[in-house]
């Protein structure tokens, strides 16, 4: 089997998850480990019920090897399974809800899941998902209230820590794996930006996802307090950061959107503020100017993938004239341009960004030759993860991406860069959002379609508007048309789903 093998860290510190948890329990017994907004529970609380279900689980036979699936929104019951499958040594599997049925099955087939806890609103899919034995995660308490605790596994750094699916839509979508050393090494990138055991994090997307889980480990790790959000809501998200006395957020440039558009936005006291983080897709520069006047505190735009290799960092109070990149490569990460043939560009030039670094996960879940696939190797024949997305690095380091390889537009024989033409988009005032994909076109193949979300009161047309980006782009770049949509389909993260935005216009076509 193929399996990435990360740099060497010097003087590294490896934390056992599942022991650093228990230490935090007796550290900060009194201090509240996570909140919601209708309850919360101290360190000492949250120690002892990780410690109680993983006896509980334990006496279920599962342990180092096992998997264990969840099905369910943020809750408090979903984060004490998801720390106390860790604890026991075993993997878990957040599955997202988002995905189909269909996808879901495959996903419980390929884990093989001993156990599957779904809460009350998936109850009724997890049933039917093929999974050995299916709880439920409402009633996790009192599934373990009459055992014993029992104390954390050892674990070693190549122990499996998590199986995180792409929901896709066909096929099996590719399972990534994550071990102990990578979630463990995880954590000095986000104390590098001031989290530590005083800080208060809010969390309010999926728990399965990774933009989630780059602030809830780290926050567990550290013995800080955790701000959970069943679900978004930017009233409730400004409400809770002021009476929790939130000091950092992980969102997405949506929720930014979102927030920045709220009409009660200033009417919250946020001066608790010290740092943000935005990942999943680039923030455009509007945003984070209008994020950096109106919030207190930093804001830090982290680009990477789930599987690792790719990660830089963009600090948007220390570098204000780099705002249209995503910074720069994070400590011990070497990343570099390829072309479509594998060759190494010169610094400047654009191509596929590849990356190597203290973080990258061993190989894709039972599928060796997608693993092979996803790694190029250098002269020295060392293994980078290839991301997909095209870009440049230019001379003082800093990441400028392009797009995605697969949503690329080839028209006429020349490369279109949609975030190219999404950015001349945004730029007009009355834009809220914005996304350009491939068409057909008799004349060239395909061409671009800019489909905009205009923002309230706005009375441009589609013709103007099409027009007025035409204006600022080159020859080869201009738009064929422009469509008005209410909203852009996006993920439960918030990334914007242009194969639905392609499917209508390619309906029929080989």
């Amino acid at each position: 089997m193929i399996r990435f093998t990360p740099p060497a860290v010097e003087n590294e510190q490896f934390i056992n998850f599942g022991a650093a948890l228990a230490e935090n329990a007796v550290r900060f017994a009194d201090k509240p480990a996570v909140i919601l907004p209708d309850r919360q529970v101290t360190w000492a609380e949250f120690g002892a019920l990780v410690a109680r279900v993983a006896g509980r689980l334990a006496k279920e036979g599962i342990g180092r090897g096992s998997f264990v699936a969840t099905l369910a929104e943020n809750s408090l019951e979903n984060v004490v399974i998801y720390c106390a499958t860790l604890a026991v040594g075993a993997c878990i599997v957040p599955l997202p809800f988002s995905a189909t049925p269909e996808a879901l099955v495959r996903m419980v087939a390929d884990s093989r899941a001993a156990l599957l806890f779904a809460s009350p609103a998936q109850r009724a899919v997890a049933e039917g998902l093929g999974a050995p034995q299916v709880l439920d995660l409402a009633t996790l308490l009192d599934w373990a209230a009459a055992t014993d605790p029992i104390p954390a596994a050892g674990i070693a750094p190549e122990d499996l820590f998590n199986i995180i699916y792409s929901s896709g839509t066909t096929g099996l979508p590719k399972g990534i794996l994550h071990d102990h050393r990578f979630r463990s090494r995880q954590l000095s990138r986000v104390t590098r930006f001031g989290l530590n055991e005083t800080s208060r994090l809010i969390i309010s997307t999926p728990i399965y996802s990774n933009t989630t889980l780059f602030g809830m480990l780290p926050t567990l790790m550290l013995g800080a307090t955790l701000v959970v959000m069943p679900k978004f809501n930017t009233v409730e998200f400004l409400r809770l950061s002021q009476d929790h006395r939130v000091t950092h957020a992980i969102l997405v440039p949506v929720q930014y959107m979102r927030l920045m558009a709220e009409p009660t936005f200033g009417d919250y006291d946020l001066s608790s503020y010290e740092c943000k983080f935005s990942t999943s897709a680039p923030l455009p520069g509007r945003l984070i100017a209008q994020i950096m006047a109106r919030w207190p505190g930093n804001l830090i735009e982290v680009y990477g993938m789930t599987e690792g290799g790719i990660s830089s960092a963009l600090n948007c109070a220390a570098f204000p004239d780099k705002w249209d990149t995503v910074g720069r490569p994070g400590e011990g990460v070497d990343m570099r341009v390829i072309d479509e043939a594998g060759q190494e560009l010169p610094q400047g030039a654009f191509g596929e960004l590849v990356g190597r670094g203290p973080s990258m996960m061993p190989a894709y879940h039972n599928l060796p030759d997608k693993t092979a696939e996803l790694f190029w190797q250098d002269a020295e024949g060392r293994h980078f993860i290839r991301s997909g997305d095209m870009g440049r690095i230019d001379e003082d380091g800093f990441i400028h991406l392009m797009d995605r390889k697969k949503d690329m537009i080839i028209s006429g024989g020349f490369n279109i860069y949609a975030a190219d033409l999404e950015a001349a988009l945004r730029q007009h005032p009355e834009v809220a959002d914005a996304a350009v994909i491939a068409v057909p076109s008799e004349a060239w193949g395909e061409t671009p379609l800019g489909v905009v979300v205009l923002a309230e009161g706005a009375t441009v047309t589609a013709a103007e508007l099409r027009d007025w980006a035409n204006a600022r782009l080159g020859k080869t770049q201009r738009l064929s048309d422009v469509v008005l949509m209410e909203a852009l389909p996006r993920s439960e993260i918030g990334k914007v789903l242009k194969r639905d935005l392609r499917a209508p216009y390619w309906q029929g076509r080989a």
